[in-house]
């Protein structure tokens, strides 16, 4: 008989806890609030971002998920995932950050399963090696279960400035491959990267943590007490949750229980090299999508709509409509139905700008 290798094998009382939120102004008008990045499919794998992930985490926790997402996706991300049993998609009322959201499905779960380790995976993330994130994510849960709040520390390839570090510290006794966490670092300029990246010792802080749910909730209650039992209270009583999410703070989970608990000494991170990208921008996804060995321009959709002429770029032809590009570098291409995006690479990061001024236009209806 054959053994099945232990990446193969589910994580004992491991639950997934997939937020699902965010607009990603940035992939306008790709992306919009009506229908966010991780609804869409930006690989060309036939399966939206969120799709991805939950086949990513299937082998390591089953059937044990549970989707935070807001009310006006709940439909689209039950439709999308067949596979989660409805009472685990949770609709929260409004975008009130991460530490709401996460903080309730860590408040279900503790009611649910006292012993389970739940980890925090966004639904619009790209992770090329799952193997790799298998096993980053089983020596975490191994930490986790001894009462560290754990993240995954994702390994540099280049000195980004749109990214937080974490500061890898010492190796953690008796669990091989997490260190102690110094501090997380706030997006730094490039030349600050540089010199991080230079002495080895960080990580890229993509917001990915395993934890026990009373341990991450006991956390919150040390700074916020009342926010922790607010929490508590509404999964105790999910009837209460209109009335009473609107009262409750908005803030990421980073800010409200990671830095302070990394500050005491009760933070570690796992080193992983996963090939971890979190689609911030066109830029993000032209190089995700591009083929190294040629210098072209990458077409997502139906390359039929595309005429190219010495150009190189990214072009996303969803109007419909044929798209020329003729001797234009690095141009960026984004054609829908009722929005036309031309920008380049380099002010990839910007286009979130054009969003804020259609909506102080007015221009709902385009956001």
């Amino acid at each position: 008989m054959t053994v099945a290798p232990a990446s193969s094998e589910p994580i004992d009382g491991l639950w997934a806890v997939v937020p699902a939120g965010g607009a990603g102004t940035r992939l306008w008008p790709l992306s919009r609030s009506s229908s966010p990045k991780f609804l869409r499919d930006l690989t060309g794998t036939g399966r939206s971002l969120l799709q991805g992930t939950h086949d990513r985490l299937a082998p390591l926790v089953q059937d044990r998920f549970l989707v935070v997402t807001g009310r006006a996706h709940r439909d689209a991300v039950a439709a999308q995932l067949p596979e989660v049993d409805g009472a685990a998609i949770v609709a929260e009322p409004s975008a009130r950050d991460s530490m709401a959201a996460i903080g309730l499905a860590a408040a279900m779960l503790e009611l649910r399963d006292p012993d389970a380790v739940m980890g925090s995976f966004a639904a619009d993330h790209v992770i090329a090696d799952p193997a790799a994130f298998g096993e980053a994510v089983r020596t975490a849960s191994a930490a986790a279960r001894d009462g560290w709040l754990v993240t995954l520390g994702i390994e540099p390839t280049f000195a980004s400035s749109a990214f937080g570090y974490v500061h890898l510290g010492d190796d953690l006794d008796g669990h091989p491959g997490a260190h102690a966490v110094v501090e997380f670092v706030e997006k730094p300029s490039v030349d600050v990267a540089e010199g991080y990246l230079a002495t080895g010792r960080y990580r890229w802080n993509a917001g990915m943590f395993v934890v026990r749910p009373t341990v991450l909730l006991d956390l919150l209650a040390e700074s916020d007490p009342a926010f922790a039992a607010a929490l508590r209270a509404i999964a105790a009583d999910p009837a209460t949750l209109d009335t009473a999410w609107a009262a409750l703070p908005k803030i990421a989970l980073d800010h409200a229980v990671a830095e302070p608990a990394a500050a005491a000494g009760r933070v570690v991170v796992v080193p992983a090299s996963i090939g971890w990208d979190d689609i911030g921008d066109f830029d993000s996804l032209a190089t995700l999508l591009e083929d190294h060995d040629t210098a072209s321009v990458t077409v997502l959709g139906d390359a039929s709509l595309v005429q190219v002429s010495a150009a190189t770029g990214l072009v996303v032809p969803a109007g419909g409509k044929m798209v020329a590009v003729v001797g234009l570098d690095d141009v960026v291409v984004v054609d829908t139905p009722d929005a036309l995006l031309v920008t380049t690479r380099a002010k990839a990061q910007d286009v979130k700008a054009i969003v804020a001024a259609l909506k102080d236009a007015g221009r709902v209806d385009l956001t």
